[in-house]
């Protein structure tokens, strides 16, 4: 990174006007109903809790399907739109969507991928471990699980502690080893989950 003065990587709330309390929902554009619904729903396994007009464009359905934890993605889709193949790069346009999976199910994942005739990699990606594949409109779709047991309310707390070790260690990016220190530095059990052996991926 060539910042010379890198803006302070903490936990802490930031001094703003108005803070967040959380992810409601994410919309992306889709192609048709029947093709978004093989995917999201009948793959990753995501119930359709709400199918409605797009009230900003009724000649187009607007579908909800809850991620896993409440929780939603929603979709546009029309019957007039094919699927697609192949990621949008400009800017503004989304990299790619994460979502989260259980460790102990890992295997099952990347064998119902295969049944599904999807393409996926595996990384290491230091601090969780993740397969990437893509839906029916070429958008990447991670599906993440944690290497360690962290408590959901103190994950941010966990990974800012890992970046000041990693720092201080003068690693590229954060592994195991800050991972066990943060977690043992803030009192926390480290429970690591097994999982496959995974490069880290290109570019590292």
């Amino acid at each position: 990174m060539s910042d010379e003065n890198p803006a302070p990587v903490t936990s802490e709330l930031p001094d703003a006007p108005f803070h967040t309390s959380g992810t409601d929902h994410i919309t992306v554009w889709g192609s048709n109903e029947e093709d978004t619904l093989a995917f999201y729903r009948d793959l990753l396994g995501m119930p359709l809790v709400l199918r409605q007009p797009n009230l900003d464009d009724p000649s187009q359905t607007h579908l909800f399907f809850d991620t896993g934890d409440g929780r939603i993605l929603t979709v546009f889709v029309s019957d007039e739109r094919a699927s697609a193949r192949g990621q949008r790069v400009n800017t503004g346009a989304v990299h790619h969507l994460c979502f989260s999976v259980e460790p102990d199910e890992y295997e099952d994942i990347m064998a119902a991928l295969e049944d599904a005739g999807k393409g996926y990699n595996v990384f290491d990606r230091g601090i969780f471990h993740s397969i990437y594949t893509q839906d029916n409109n070429g958008l990447v779709i991670e599906l993440s699980a944690d290497k360690y047991e962290i408590p959901d309310d103190r994950k941010g707390e966990v990974l800012a502690t890992a970046q000041r070790l990693r720092e201080e260690d003068g690693a590229d990016f954060a592994q195991d080893r800050h991972m066990e220190a943060a977690l043992k530095e803030l009192g926390l059990p480290v429970n690591k989950h097994d999982l496959p052996d995974a490069d880290a991926g290109v570019g590292v």
